[in-house]
């Protein structure tokens, strides 16, 4: 009697998100004459990233959120007048209270970010996440260059071709050297003198040392393509990495 050997069929591998991988968009939510609760879990869900498909409780890869028209935001009922605000100076009986009309005249951004932050996890996970919440309680914003662009937190140095490939210093003296330099000039010309002032010193200080404008002047001369969105850290550290990839030698 034959048996028969059950074999074992193997599913699709489950395929999980890495930090390296993850994108971030520009999200823009109008909060004008919408109920607080409704857009406050709308915006929580941005910044969890719960509307991707690669989602990861345990990573930080929501997107960010631009929430305009926060004073024009509304409560259902009475709950203008009954909801309350609590802070404590510290001392004993310093307990201090506002209403939700008394807050949203005074600084209608807490409003938003209290009301997020309540539906966002506890702890630097959720401290990250609301780092990405801009709030602003009209429709200006200085964000309308992010708006539309997909960025990605990790820096890469642009890859080497024709226009962005960093010219080797040695090549260059080489070339120069062999290259026959010598203009017929009449008397009383001035000849022009070969520039051979020495390449440029690199930024060793620390990046508060630097300005912006330095740092991307040096980015591009190494050939280094700055990403949308990057910051002064962003550019200083890739240039940093330049270094380390190519040493000085001797």
């Amino acid at each position: 009697m034959t048996v028969l050997k059950k074999r074992r069929v193997k599913g699709p591998k489950t395929s999980r998100l890495r930090a390296s991988e993850i994108t971030r968009s520009w999200h823009v939510v109008d909060l004008a004459g919408r109920p607080l609760g409704r857009v406050a879990s709308e915006i929580a869900g941005l910044l969890l990233g719960k509307h991707k498909a690669a989602y990861e409780p345990h990573l930080v890869m929501g997107d960010y959120v631009i929430a305009i028209n926060a004073a024009k935001v509304i409560l259902t009922g009475n709950k203008a007048k009954e909801k309350k605000y609590y802070r404590h100076t510290g001392y004993p009986g310093g307990i201090k209270e506002r209403t939700f009309e008394e807050q949203i005249q005074r600084d209608p951004r807490k409003v938003i970010e209290a009301a997020v932050k309540g539906m966002l996890p506890s702890g630097a996970r959720g401290y990250a996440m609301l780092n990405s919440l801009k709030v602003y309680s009209g429709t200006e914003h200085p964000h309308q260059g992010q708006i539309g662009q997909t960025i990605s937190p990790n820096f890469q140095i642009a890859p080497a071709s024709k226009s962005s490939k960093p010219k080797d210093i040695g090549e260059d003296i080489a070339q120069a050297e062999n290259t026959d330099t010598t203009v017929p000039v009449s008397e009383g010309t001035a000849v022009a003198a070969t520039d051979t002032s020495p390449p440029s010193v690199r930024l060793t200080r620390a990046v508060s040392a630097y300005k912006r404008d330095e740092l991307d002047e040096e980015a591009r001369v190494l050939g280094i393509e700055i990403q949308s969105g990057w910051k002064k850290g962003d550019v200083y550290s890739a240039i940093q990495a330049y270094y380390s990839e190519n040493p000085l030698e001797g």
